[in-house]
């Protein structure tokens, strides 16, 4: 197969240097988090997987907003880049919130003596996941582009209503997980590894939906190049 059928054009050439910065700044505010707060006086250092699991559920919410708002402009516009970036969103939202509740698992575990239980604010995180399991499902098994758009669209919005419904659920319901994380209830000591962290979370989701939209735009190409070779009786690449 040729290079230029493989790679119809290149990847951004801005994203790798982005992509290196990125990694620098999540090593750094990691190890500033960790180096600078002291020991909970309850949980000890366990305390300090704040720095991660927050950070992953703030990251998810707005991920699975990406899904939100590029659904609506595709049913909107009915351009194709919408749909790829929506599905790009999805992608990243997903892995985040199983980081989010593995994370939760891992701190459950020592502080309520169990890997998970059916608290509100686990279970919904949970629907949330199958939801958007279900989105890259989906798209995975409908073949038909303008169908597969349409479709996921309607699921990207519909499943973004229970990312509130996840935010407020320990307000909502009597749970065992504690409330939301906020200026007021977390120590100053910890305030600024806190929010360096979610700065750098929120960067690491748009450079991972960027990242993973132009990959979608190239293989789209790709396969765009393909089919018409298809059509013309070029035969194959090799």
């Amino acid at each position: 197969m040729s290079d230029s059928f493989a790679r119809p054009h290149e990847l951004p050439r801005w994203l790798r240097p982005l992509g290196v910065f990125t990694l620098l700044a999540f090593v750094a505010a990691q190890a500033i988090a960790v180096l600078i707060s002291p020991a909970d006086r309850d949980m000890g250092h366990l305390q300090k997987i704040m720095y991660v699991h927050v950070p992953s559920a703030w990251s998810a919410f707005l991920a699975f907003g990406i899904v939100f708002l590029a659904s609506v402009l595709y049913l909107w516009k009915r351009k194709p880049e919408y749909d790829l970036f929506a599905a790009a969103g999805a992608e990243v939202g997903t892995v985040l919130t199983v980081l989010m509740i593995a994370q939760g698992s891992i701190w459950g575990r020592p502080t309520w003596g169990v890997w998970w239980t059916w608290d509100p604010r686990l279970t919904t995180s949970a629907i949330l996941l199958l939801i958007f399991a279900g989105y890259l499902a989906l798209r995975a098994f409908t073949e038909e582009e303008e169908r597969r758009a349409r479709w996921s669209a309607a699921v990207g919005i519909l499943g973004f209503i229970n990312v509130p419904i996840v935010y407020m659920s320990v307000r909502w319901w009597r749970t065992i997980h504690q409330p939301q994380s906020t200026v007021e209830t977390v120590y100053n000591t910890y305030l600024l590894g806190f929010f360096l962290n979610l700065a750098v979370f929120t960067l690491l989701t748009f450079y991972f939906t960027i990242y993973r939209y132009q990959v979608a735009q190239l293989e789209r190409a790709a396969e765009a190049k393909a089919e018409q070779a298809a059509l013309s009786g070029g035969g194959a690449y090799v």
